[in-house]
């Protein structure tokens, strides 16, 4: 057995050049596979943690989807407000340990605005209970002052004192500026990988003011009320978009929650955040799959290549096959051997398709983070990967019978007799 190995070793060291070939399809295969796999279990877990700590997300009564899209992706609308009296009732419940009021509706440059209160900047949490930081600047004090994601200080190229004005409506294609009323930069957040960094954000009292001279979505004709001036009104919200809550013990959390959606001043939804993201990446699901599985036919593609590589080979390796038969070598012995090819080639491309992967995890994760805010450390392989790797290698060895059980059938026929 050993003397056959050694010639089967001496064998594929002759077609080096075409079995490298292989090995490196092979490689980029599966490299391609956990490449994906690992993005998507990274990009999933950043997706599910695009807010944490926050116990509840109380909206206008709504499907627990829509309300995340908005409250926490800022996408979409809000089928209703909340009443600032709502929030106050909320926000001093007994259970309540600290609230953050969200108000939207407005853009810059295609950027969400959000106008909200200091405690944003303070209970707002992301990731593994990440708190908000900023790369330069300080929360806003004044009226006119905003701090902006680290997507939005990128892309516009804003500093610290650039002045801004907003544009009433949302997306690209709002037209009215709030243009008698600019907005200084005061404070750019660090990148977190979450809406936050594509978010413009005000306080509330600013919300109101870029309104005063503001009816029914359009601003008054003939009217205007100069910035200088607004602080002479009462810049208190009358309603809100959606409320980010904080229990001081979550063991309530379903006790806040019943109290919220049977709250007698208006409809009201409250959400678990966790439940809700889980059910909207099911929604965004279909996408994932799809990437997933072109991964795995390029996997397949890989290890087809392989058995055609081998399969091909055979014509031109009838007589070695038959020289190993005249030292002793049976048909299954050459079936084991050509199976045992195949399956060498397929583990080799595994291993370094995992090398591969590591290397550039090493190479790209910090670009990585600082490009698009997604986090991918360098670790083990993990339970979800291995099984692929088995899987690969399985299809791997089935894909390698083919060629084996070919050379076993030539093996039989041809014996000794050359072929003409």
């Amino acid at each position: 057995m050993m003397t056959l190995l050694k010639l089967a070793l001496l064998s594929a060291w002759n077609r080096r050049l075409t079995l490298g070939m292989t090995i490196i399809a092979v490689t980029l295969s599966v490299g391609l596979l956990l490449g994906v796999e690992r993005l998507r279990q990274e990009a999933k877990e950043s997706f599910s943690q695009s807010v944490s700590g926050t116990d509840l997300i109380v909206g206008a009564r709504t499907s627990p989807v829509q309300l995340m899209l908005y409250a926490v992706f800022h996408l979409g609308e809000a089928t209703n407000n909340i009443r600032w009296s709502s929030y106050e009732a909320i926000a001093s419940h007994p259970a309540v340990d600290w609230s953050i009021p969200l108000s939207l509706g407005d853009s810059h440059h295609g950027f969400p605005v959000l106008g909200t209160s200091t405690a944003y900047f303070e209970h707002f949490h992301y990731g593994d209970a990440l708190a908000l930081s900023f790369a330069e600047g300080k929360p806003f004090v004044g009226v006119f002052e905003t701090v902006v994601g680290a997507e939005v200080a990128d892309k516009r190229g804003y500093k610290l004192g650039t002045p801004i004005t907003l544009t009433h409506g949302s997306g690209d294609g709002a037209l009215t500026e709030h243009a008698n009323k600019p907005f200084t930069v005061v404070g750019i957040l660090k990148r977190t990988g979450t809406p936050v960094d594509n978010t413009v954000h005000i306080s509330l009292a600013a919300m109101e003011a870029i309104h005063l001279d503001w009816q029914g979505g359009a601003p008054l004709p003939g009217f205007s009320i100069p910035a200088e001036y607004v602080s002479k009104f009462d810049l208190t919200p009358k309603e809100i978009t959606a409320v980010l809550v904080g229990l001081k013990s979550r063991a309530g959390v379903f006790k806040m929650q019943r109290y919220v959606n049977q709250y007698s001043g208006e409809a009201l939804l409250a959400v678990l955040p966790g439940v809700a993201l889980e059910e909207l990446w099911q929604v965004l699901g279909a996408a994932e799959r799809t990437l997933f599985a072109v991964s795995c036919m390029v996997v397949i593609v890989g290890l087809l290549g392989l058995v055609a590589v081998i399969l091909a080979s055979l014509g031109e390796r009838r007589r070695e096959l038959s020289i190993l038969r005249s030292v002793g070598a049976k048909p299954r012995d050459v079936f084991f051997l050509l199976t045992v090819e195949g399956l060498f080639v397929t583990v080799v491309g595994a291993v370094l398709g995992v090398l591969l992967v590591t290397m550039i995890t090493v190479l790209l994760a910090p670009t990585i983070q600082a490009r698009f805010g997604l986090s991918i450390a360098l670790r083990g392989i993990s339970i979800e990967e291995l099984t692929l790797l088995l899987g690969v290698v399985s299809v791997g060895l089935f894909a390698s019978l083919i060629p084996g059980y070919r050379a076993y059938r030539l093996s039989l026929a041809d014996g000794l007799t050359p072929r003409l």
